[in-house]
């Protein structure tokens, strides 16, 4: 695999770059756009959409919509055999996009708490430039396990149930949502945990068989 990449390299073209404009990798890209828009909507609402709840409201359906995209782009990359190198870096980078502009957002809104927020961000951030890392010295993706799938699904969740504004309507919805984002935040650590014994493990067994 990694001779194949090099080879692949030393020819002029990356293989990071093969199929950069695949409809699953527009898909990606589009995801990015709303994520932008959802950051502009979910701060200009304010605290629990006490500026504006028509734009806490919007807010929360972006970010649903861009949520949901996630296995659209997936199932695209299957469905038609497009998977490749760049979709697999940048879709977990559109993930973390979403998810950590939700986190830092709720924690200056007082949502959330800051603690939580900043265990998130640091296995997030920390795992995205090993993963660049990893591409840069060995020319492919790491593609997340199941349980970086799971957690990406109760982030998703957890902070979905959190934009919609129904804390003040039901008293059990804030706390059900606060359990399953530290659910989340467990799968989180986990996964990274997970994903550098990964990294590191590949890489002792390839120095051990070079010797």
């Amino acid at each position: 695999m990694q001779e194949h990449a090099e080879s692949t390299t030393s020819g002029g073209k990356h293989p990071l770059l093969d199929g950069w404009n695949s409809p699953p990798n527009l898909v990606t890209y589009t995801r990015i756009l709303l994520v932008i828009v959802f950051i502009i909507l979910d701060i200009m609402a304010g605290d629990w959409g006490q500026a504006d709840m028509g734009l806490r409201w919007t807010a929360a359906v972006l970010f649903i919509i861009a949520a949901s995209t996630d296995k659209l782009d997936g199932w695209m990359a299957r469905r038609y055999n497009q998977v490749t190198e760049l979709g697999k870096l940048m879709d977990p980078i559109a993930d973390k996009l979403l998810v950590c502009s939700a986190l830092i957002i709720a924690a200056l809104h007082h949502e959330i708490w800051w603690w939580v927020t900043i265990l998130f961000l640091v296995r997030e951030i920390g795992i995205t430039l090993l993963r660049v890392m990893v591409v840069n010295k060995r020319g492919t993706v790491i593609a997340a396990s199941n349980s970086g799938k799971y957690k990406t699904l109760f982030q998703c969740l957890g902070l979905g149930m959190l934009m919609v504004p129904l804390g003040s309507s039901w008293s059990w919805y804030l706390p059900i949502t606060r359990a399953v984002i530290i659910l989340a935040l467990v799968l989180c650590l986990y996964s990274g945990g997970e994903y550098l014994a990964g990294v590191y493990g590949s890489g002792s067994r390839a120095a051990s068989s070079r010797s």
